[in-house]
């Protein structure tokens, strides 16, 4: 696997940096120009990254975090509007979607989210499928793509219950990081300069653990939360 350092001032062009420290791996969205937006691309490489990871015997967590002010604003819009007139490049939209929520779903270890930012949409949805979240305080939380499409609820019901998951999507909640403290959709609220360094040491506390008995743990975690790894973005 290539290896990127994954610091604020990274210039590196790969849509997605990658950074491997001992057994833990980071994963920085690179797209700080387009709010980290979560384009084809990006959702690839995030999905080959993990696929390579999950091969690798030394590799015991992942955290994933974004570059610049904003965690992720969700997936690339213009992309759909490309779709809304390309069936074809509709397809690959939905082969990619498919894949990267099934890959960041069901990656066997523990994944760490660093909440840098805004987490909105798409992003909110990648924050809810990584297995804890420590967020800066600047961290907030919406679905505004609920006024014109489809929202990813599984996972989202998995972590906050049915009550709070029905606000944020039926009702168009928003949660700033307190709150989100709050309702247990993040574990802790770290200064904006030590966020990354938190998520560091947490994964490196998950990486205590055997290998084996964290992918059990984590095979347990999704068994019991009733995900099916064929199920497709829009039924999530």
């Amino acid at each position: 696997m290539s290896t990127h350092t994954a610091s604020p001032d990274a210039t590196d062009g790969s849509p997605l940096l990658i950074d491997r420290r001992g057994r833990v791996a980071i994963l920085t969205l690179n797209r700080p120009e387009r709010r980290n937006a979560l384009s084809i691309s990006l959702r690839n490489a995030i999905s080959d990254a993990l696929d390579e990871l999950a091969l690798d015997e030394a590799l015991r967590a992942v955290v994933i975090t974004g570059r610049g002010s904003v965690f992720s604003a969700g997936f690339d819009l213009g992309e759909f509007e490309t779709a809304a007139n390309d069936p074809a490049f509709a397809d690959t939209l939905w082969m990619s979607s498919d894949r990267y929520h099934r890959t960041m779903l069901h990656f066997p270890l523990p994944t760490v989210a660093a909440l840098n930012g805004p987490a909105i949409a798409g992003g909110f949805d990648l924050a809810v499928l990584c297995d804890l979240r420590i967020a800066a305080p600047t961290a907030r939380f919406a679905h505004p793509e609920r006024k014109f499409g489809d929202v990813v609820y599984g996972p989202l019901h998995d972590l906050v219950g049915g009550a709070v998951a029905r606000e944020l999507t039926m009702g168009g909640r928003e949660l700033d990081a307190d709150e989100a403290l709050g309702v247990h959709l993040v574990g802790r609220v770290v200064p904006a300069g030590e966020l990354l360094a938190e998520a560091i040491a947490a994964a490196e506390r998950i990486a205590e653990a055997p290998r084996d008995v964290l992918i059990r743990l984590k095979a347990k975690a999704l068994r019991c939360a009733g995900h099916d790894p064929a199920t497709p973005t829009l039924e999530l």
